[in-house]
């Protein structure tokens, strides 16, 4: 987690630098380079992170409820995973 901390304060830096007008355009293109590709980097952490999160919601909902009515002749089916992270977002 310090490395994805130490890498969205890289990029807020470089973000800073460039806004900042006081920097030729050859050092500017050099740097953004870099921001892409830290960005890309938190975005795959990010998405780690986030898979990680949805098998924990799922993992709580099964533990409590792990399976249900419903199925052919009475015989009861597991329960569907919920992959959405915040559900009601979605309203």
């Amino acid at each position: 987690m310090k490395n994805f901390e130490s890498d969205l304060n890289r990029l807020e830096e470089i973000n800073t630098k460039i806004n900042s007008n006081e920097i030729d355009i050859q050092e500017a293109m050099k740097i953004f380079e870099e921001g892409i590709k830290i960005a890309a980097s938190l975005q795959k952490e990010l998405d780690k992170m986030e898979r990680k999160v949805e098998i924990l919601v799922n993992q709580s909902d099964t533990n409590t409820s792990d399976e249900i009515t419903g199925g052919e002749n009475g015989v009861k089916e597991p329960k569907k995973p919920n992959l959405q992270l915040f559900p009601e977002l979605d309203e």
